[in-house]
């Protein structure tokens, strides 16, 4: 490898990223390359507790303008304290959601001026954006249903759904939003059909990463 790749991976609710982010995984340790896995909002202490208060609780709770704000803050932590230093030693970075996601979900979704967003996203990621940006795309009604069952996966209840509550205009938007960010930045962001088997999905990632790096031989 020449240098390690920031990879984010994208999408609306139930387009099956920790799916695919595990099988990525898989594949990044066959090829015996360094990685980590990270997460938006969250990925190192600090920012974890941020994202408690922006993914529970109620969907009044906060507004687009004081979201953008959180999950901001928290993303400039997550840059400086996790993202960076591993990039730095060498070590590729998986995360699941970065910056599009906010340009999305509190832009489009929830109305906060384009102008105003990017300001903040020029301030907080700068020239650190994602190597590239993998959007699985998948039609929000099925992407619902999907994370819904998930709800109660494992045995374990996940509070985590105060977007998933929001009605489908709102993830009706959030997949245009990110088929928008999918075509204006070709060179970063691939749209992926997520409404395939994991399998099917999986092998069409690899398929762009292929395109993106030269894998020598262990």
């Amino acid at each position: 490898m020449s240098k390690p790749l920031f990879i984010s991976i994208e999408g609306g609710d139930g387009a099956g990223k920790g799916t695919q982010i595990r099988l990525l995984s898989k594949w990044l340790q066959a090829q015996q390359i360094d990685y980590i896995l990270t997460r938006e909002p969250g990925g190192c202490p600090s920012a974890e507790v941020l994202r408690k208060l922006v993914v529970e609780g109620e969907d009044d709770d906060w507004d687009g303008v004081s979201e953008l704000l959180l999950y901001s803050a928290a993303r400039r932590e997550h840059l400086r304290k996790t993202v960076l230093p591993a990039l730095k030693s060498g070590t590729w970075v998986i995360s699941d959601r970065f910056a599009d996601s906010t340009t999305v979900y509190q832009g489009v979704g929830r109305g906060v001026d384009a102008e105003q967003v990017n300001q903040i996203h020029d301030l907080v990621v700068g020239e650190n954006w994602p190597d590239l940006t993998l959007i699985l795309d998948i039609d929000p009604t099925v992407g619902i249903g999907r994370s819904k069952a998930n709800v109660h996966a494992d045995g374990q209840v996940n509070q985590e759904t105060r977007f998933e509550n929001l009605d489908l205009s709102f993830h009706e938007k959030v997949r245009e939003g990110f088929i928008r960010i999918a075509k204006k930045n070709r060179g970063r962001c691939v749209l992926i059909n997520a409404d395939d088997t994991p399998e099917n999905v999986h092998l069409n990632i690899i398929k762009e990463l292929e395109k993106r790096v030269e894998i020598y031989p262990a």
